[in-house]
C-alpha cells in the first residue's frame, strides 16, 4: 500500500451541497423512511438495480449468524433484508462500530465548545484539565498524546486481539505481545492504564482504550455523558427510536458508556446517523455535524500517515477498496456490523451481523421484538468471516463494493 508522503485533507464531495430539495425523514413511529418497493421503484427512485443487490445480501448471509443487509439512496430506502435475531427493530451490540458514534460526538463537541478547547485536536489531554484521573502517568510519553491522537489510534496505545499489531507508515505489520485491555468493571483505569508500544504518533495499532479515553475528555469538557450528549446532539434531533448503550451486564451495571463501542440503535436510526454524515452534517435546518470533521474522517489525518484510518473511520482515500469511490468512509464492528457511508453517491449501507449473544436484550433492557432462532449456533464460511481490528475483512469490503457496482449509471 503506497502511502502519501505528506497527510492530505481532501475537500471530497457531499451528497448535501448538491441537492435541491433535501429530503429527511420523519421518525418511524410517524413514517419513517420513504422507501422504494418493487424493482421499478428502486431503479427509477433510488437509481438502484435490484439484481446486483441480491449478491451482496448473499455475501452477507455467508458471513454471519444474524444480521441483514440495508440500503438508503437519494433517501429512499431500497433494501432491507433480515435474518437470524435480526430485525429492524432489534437494538443489538453494534461492537466497534459504535466507535464512530463517540467519534462524531467529538468532532460536534470541538464546535460546540472550541472557545473551551481552541487546540481542538491538538490538544495534549493527559494532564490536570482533561484527564485528571489518569496522574500521576505511568508512562511520560502520555504527556504527548492529543485528541487527534486518540480518535486515530495512534497514540500508542497497545493493540488488542489475540495478534495485535502496529503499522508505521504502510509498512509490514509488526506483531505485538497481547496485554491485558478494557476491563468493563473499571473501564476508564484500565483504558488510562493501557501500556503504549511506540511513541504517540509514531504508529498505528487498533487498541479500544483510545476512543474511550476520547470519550473521558468529552465528560470534562460538556460535563455531560457520552450516551447524554450523544442523544442531545443527534438522537432527538434525527428521531431516533429507543437505543442505549450496553450497559447491563448480570448485575453489574457500568457507570459509563464504552467510548469504544457497544452502541444499540434500530437499523433504521443507524441509516439517519449515516444519511446525516452523507449529506454534510445536516437534519433539515439544523447544521448537527461540521462538515470539517465529516471530511477529516473521509482522508488522510495528519495524526495518522500510517493507515487509512481517520478518527475512527476507515477511508478509501487511498482507493485501497478498488470497488468503492475514494470518499467512502465506513466504520465495523465484532461481529460483522458496518456502517459505510459514501456521499459522492447519496449512499448509505448498513450491514447487520452479531453473533447469538449480542441480540441479548439484557444488555439494554429494552423489550426486543421476538427472535428467529433457526441460525442459532450457525458457524461462518472461513473465506467470508469478518475480524474486527484489521482493514481487510473479504466479506466486509465486498458488501460495499458489491452495492456501489448496483448503482445504475445510466
Amino acid at each position: 500500500m503506497k502511502l502519501p508522503v505528506l497527510p492530505i485533507l481532501l475537500l471530497l464531495p457531499l451528497a448535501h451541497l448538491a441537492a435541491e430539495v433535501p429530503y429527511f425523514p420523519p421518525p418511524d413511529s410517524a413514517g419513517g423512511w420513504r422507501e422504494a418497493r418493487t424493482e421499478k421503484e428502486i431503479r427509477d427512485l433510488a437509481g438502484m438495480d435490484l439484481v446486483k443487490l441480491e449478491p451482496a445480501f448473499e455475501i452477507t448471509q455467508r458471513s454471519t449468524p444474524n444480521g441483514g443487509l440495508l440500503v438508503l439512496r437519494h433517501g429512499h430506502l431500497c433494501f432491507e433484508r433480515y435474518f437470524g435475531r435480526a430485525s429492524r427493530m432489534a437494538n443489538p451490540d453494534m461492537a466497534s462500530t459504535g466507535k464512530a458514534f463517540c467519534s462524531i460526538a467529538c468532532g460536534i463537541m470541538l464546535e460546540e465548545y472550541k472557545a473551551k478547547i481552541p487546540q481542538g485536536l491538538d490538544t495534549k489531554v493527559f494532564n490536570q484539565t482533561w484527564l485528571p484521573e489518569a496522574l500521576p502517568l505511568n508512562d511520560p510519553r502520555k504527556a504527548e498524546i492529543t485528541l487527534g491522537h486518540l480518535l486515530c489510534m495512534t497514540a500508542g496505545c497497545w493493540g488488542e486481539g489475540q495478534t495485535p499489531s502496529g503499522y508505521v507508515k504502510g509498512q509490514k505489520p509488526q506483531p505485538l505481545k497481547p496485554v491485558p485491555g478494557q476491563n468493563i468493571r473499571d473501564l476508564d483505569n484500565s483504558s488510562l492504564g493501557i501500556p503504549l508500544w511506540c511513541d504517540p504518533g509514531a504508529g498505528y495499532s487498533y487498541s479500544s482504550p483510545s476512543p474511550h479515553i476520547a470519550s473521558i475528555v468529552l465528560r470534562h469538557v460538556t460535563g455531560m455523558e457520552l450516551k447524554e450528549y450523544i442523544n442531545e446532539r443527534l438522537a432527538k434531533p434525527q428521531g431516533w427510536g429507543e437505543w442505549d448503550y450496553c450497559l447491563h451486564r448480570g448485575e453489574f451495571l457500568m457507570p459509563h458508556a464504552n467510548g469504544a463501542g457497544s452502541t444499540a440503535l434500530h437499523a433504521t436510526d443507524v441509516l439517519r446517523f449515516g444519511y446525516c454524515l452523507a449529506h454534510g452534517g445536516k437534519w433539515g435546518d439544523q447544521q448537527l455535524v461540521p462538515v470539517d470533521y465529516i471530511r477529516r474522517c473521509q482522508s488522510w489525518s495528519p495524526y495518522n500517515p500510517h493507515t487509512p484510518f481517520s478518527l475512527q473511520w476507515e477511508h478509501n482515500a487511498d482507493g485501497h477498496v478498488a470497488g468503492a469511490p475514494r470518499d467512502a468512509f465506513w466504520k465495523s464492528g465484532a461481529g460483522g456490523f458496518c456502517l459505510y457511508v459514501v456521499p459522492s453517491l447519496d449512499l448509505v449501507i448498513y450491514k447487520l451481523g452479531g453473533k447469538d449473544g449480542q441480540y441479548d436484550p439484557s444488555l439494554t433492557l429494552i423489550p426486543q421484538p421476538p427472535q428467529n432462532h433457526e441460525r442459532d449456533n450457525w458457524q461462518a464460511i472461513p473465506s467470508t468471516a469478518f475480524h474486527e481490528g484489521t482493514l481487510g475483512g473479504q466479506a466486509l469490503w465486498r458488501v460495499l463494493e458489491m452495492t456501489c457496482a448496483a448503482v445504475r449509471v445510466d
